[in-house]
């Protein structure tokens, strides 16, 4: 087993994936030394984990977090650069002295740094699905270029890399994308029109942040997971497969031609999954609770209804359309669950609302980050003008 240091960079430090990065860390500090922190406007826990960590360098969203973090430090005889803003991100990303970057930002906000990182060279630890989803050509091709491996966090996209560890690549038949259903797995219509910020937030199996929470609800998680999939496992849309499994317990699986199935399974602990992407091909022995299949007994699959989920269906219609789709289904999104969180927008006016940007989006090859860019920034704009228009 490899028993060099791993030098961290952390993006979204403060989130739920890097909070669990940093528990991975705590867990084993002779494999680990952080040398970069980017966070949000969280500083509070930033300043923890920066008192905790030392870190070389420390990013925040913006200048007044920046002045706040700055004062945090004012009389110690320890103080990181602090950073801040885009080019503060990109400068976390691509550190020097960094080996591996957790990407962990969440949305849109990720896609720079995570470029980053790439053009870095650094070994990319990938939890920001939104990356690969709004510019997955651009990301992979310059991973591929730079010779950077990408590893993937989410527990799904980690269940099919370890699915397909020692398999020729060309045996691949098929990828069986997992997803829990969320907490409104079995609700009627008229159910799911009446759903509250308050209940999408509970979800019955994962503890995460509250967007991927919510769209996790509407399934819209595993349509970006599809979409994600596709660039990480180069196969087309029509090769992966979404099984619904409430247990969560089997993380995906792929089906080989020879008809046989290779499945991960494990308990849900997001440190199961971050430390096999930091370590790979190594493993750890991760504190984390056991899989007790005789406790468990049950394993249950059923197809996803995507008349009740359209979000699901709207997004391997963008990955199949391709181009910028993809980038425009990403903002409309988070646009459209900002506005759910806020009380602004019903639950079902997330779907209605990305449909309706679909429909009006003119597409466009996504081979530029201005392109991606140009997308993105169309698809808020728009976004925010329905979202007003439909406000309740």
């Amino acid at each position: 087993m490899n028993r060099t240091v791993t030098k961290l960079s952390v993006l979204g430090s403060t989130g739920s994936i890097g909070r669990n990065t940093l528990e991975v860390v705590r867990q084993f500090p002779e494999r680990f030394q952080v040398v970069g922190l980017a966070a949000g406007c969280n500083v509070d826990l930033l300043k923890e984990q920066i008192d905790r960590f030392r870190p070389a360098v420390a990013a925040v969203r913006d200048e007044a977090a920046a002045d706040m973090l700055a004062r945090f430090f004012g009389g110690s005889n320890y103080r990181p650069e602090i950073v801040w803003g885009s080019e503060g991100y990109r400068q976390v990303a691509a550190l020097d002295a960094a080996d591996t970057v957790v990407s962990a930002i969440v949305g849109a906000a990720g896609l720079e740094p995570t470029l980053a990182a790439v053009e870095a060279g650094k070994r990319l630890a990938l939890a920001n699905k939104e990356a690969l989803v709004a510019a997955g050509r651009l990301v992979t091709e310059r991973a591929k270029a730079r010779g950077v491996d990408i590893i993937p966090v989410d527990s799904e996209h980690s269940a099919i890399f370890q699915s397909l560890q020692g398999n020729p690549r060309n045996a691949l038949k098929r990828i069986l994308l997992t997803a829990s259903g969320g907490p409104f797995l079995r609700a009627t219509p008229e159910e799911l029109a009446r759903v509250t910020p308050e209940a999408a937030l509970k979800h019955p199996n994962w503890s995460m942040g509250r967007k991927i929470t919510v769209d996790s609800a509407s399934l819209m998680n595993k349509g970006l997971e599809v979409i994600e999939a596709c660039w990480l496992f180069d196969v087309s849309p029509d090769r992966i497969a979404v099984h619904v499994h409430p247990e969560s317990i089997v993380h995906s699986m792929v089906e080989y031609v020879d008809g046989s199935v290779i499945a991960q399974l494990g308990v849900p602990d997001m440190k199961i999954p971050i430390a096999y992407a930091l370590t790979w091909p190594d493993r750890l022995p991760v504190e984390a609770p056991v899989l007790d299949l005789f406790e468990l007994r049950r394993l249950t699959f059923f197809p996803p209804d995507m008349e009740r989920f359209p979000c699901l269906r709207l997004a391997y219609e963008a990955c199949r359309e391709g181009g910028t789709a993809p980038a425009v289904l990403n903002a409309a999104d988070e646009v459209a669950v900002h506005a759910f969180l806020e009380h602004r927008l019903a639950f079902m006016d997330i779907p209605r609302l990305i449909e309706s940007l679909l429909d009006r989006h003119q597409g466009g090859a996504a081979t530029t980050l201005e392109a991606v860019l140009d997308a993105d920034r169309w698809a808020r704009e728009e976004a925010l003008k329905l979202a007003a228009a439909w406000c309740r």
